[in-house]
């Protein structure tokens, strides 16, 4: 199982740097780096709906369930 994190494409869909969406949230620029490089290995649910709120998505589109092969 793997969890596929898109939060680099809603950024761009959104027109919003990296830098600019850990401000909103309330987290530093270096754990949003690691949340969107796939690195993370939990992720708060405060921190995923801020991360929703701010992007105007829901969880799946920033989150995708791939089965392994």
């Amino acid at each position: 199982m793997a969890i596929i994190i898109e939060l680099d494409v809603m950024l761009a869909k959104r027109k919003m740097k990296s830098t600019e969406l850990a401000e909103l949230v309330g987290i530093t620029p270096q754990n949003l780096s690691v949340l969107r490089s796939g690195r993370a290995k939990a992720i708060r649910f405060s921190t995923l709906d801020a991360i929703c709120r701010h992007l105007q998505c829901s969880p799946g589109d920033i989150l995708i369930h791939k089965e392994d092969e």
